[in-house]
């Protein structure tokens, strides 16, 4: 892989067997010689996809399209069915709310075993603790149980966890749109800050304003396939496009947009 390729994916497919009856996944194992009972479903389907250090990639898509099967299959939680995922450096996914958190433990314990979770050991987090406290800004509530917090105060605490803890790859599922306006904005400067400082990051939104900002490069999604990659500002423009399209437009729009992509 060459030296500025953080992220190399090749041919990457996820299917799911999707069944009519959930007797039919036991009468499939236990008697194969009876037929499939399953029909396959595509998550993504054959993926290919390079990304160099440094770059803040937008992935866009409609609800389904397979954006979050994406970001968790770069992230090594998902095994791909078929075809390769090759990261190079340390990764941080920040994707569905509260994910990787113990609900009993407090906000401080949740911070050492999060972290330890994403490979990093006690040390490393005690030179960070002071930093990812004052960022998430939850006060004496640090203390607390996880459990009871508020959507919010779990946004923040997670999305402080993953910033400064200094990552080489950064995944972002939405989690901008989380917390109150000052937060958001100072989230948003802690992302462009990671730009300069020659962080790669992931970045899932449907706020196009957000990534149009944040992003040079953008891919769209679309029942599993990458069916654009380029410049932001055009790829945007085509996702307005098929987002907009009426039923019978869809595929043709669709089409249109694929003959686009080298």
């Amino acid at each position: 892989m060459n030296k500025d390729i953080v992220i190399e994916i090749k041919d990457l497919s996820k299917i799911y067997r999707l069944y009519k009856k959930k007797s039919h996944r036991a009468r499939e194992s236990l008697f194969p010689f009876l037929g499939k009972l399953h029909t396959p479903f595509y998550a993504l389907k054959n993926i290919d996809l390079t990304i160099k250090k440094s770059e803040i990639v937008g992935i866009l898509g409609r609800n389904g399209s397979g954006k979050s099967t994406l970001l968790k299959s770069i992230a090594g939680i998902l095994t791909p069915s078929s075809g390769h995922v090759t990261v190079k450096g340390n990764i941080v996914p920040l994707l569905e709310l509260g994910s990787g958190f113990h609900p009993e433990f407090t906000g401080l314990e949740n911070i050492y075993f999060y972290s330890s979770l994403l490979g990093f050991d006690r040390k490393q987090i005690d030179k960070k603790i002071d930093d990812i406290i004052e960022f998430a800004e939850l006060g004496q509530f640090i203390g607390q149980e996880f459990r009871t917090y508020s959507s919010g105060m779990k946004a923040r605490l997670a999305f402080s966890v993953s910033v400064n803890i200094d990552p080489d790859i950064l995944i972002l599922d939405e989690v901008l749109a989380v917390g109150d306006a000052v937060f958001k904005k100072k989230s948003y400067e802690k992302v462009k800050g990671f730009f300069e400082m020659g962080k790669t990051i992931l970045y899932v939104s449907h706020a196009v304003d957000t990534v149009k900002s944040l992003c040079r490069r953008a891919i769209i999604l679309d029942q599993g396939e990458m069916i654009l990659d380029g410049e932001t500002n055009f790829v945007i423009e085509q996702y307005e496009r098929l987002i907009k399209a009426s039923q019978a437009e869809y595929l043709t729009v669709r089409e249109s947009i694929l003959s686009l992509q080298p």
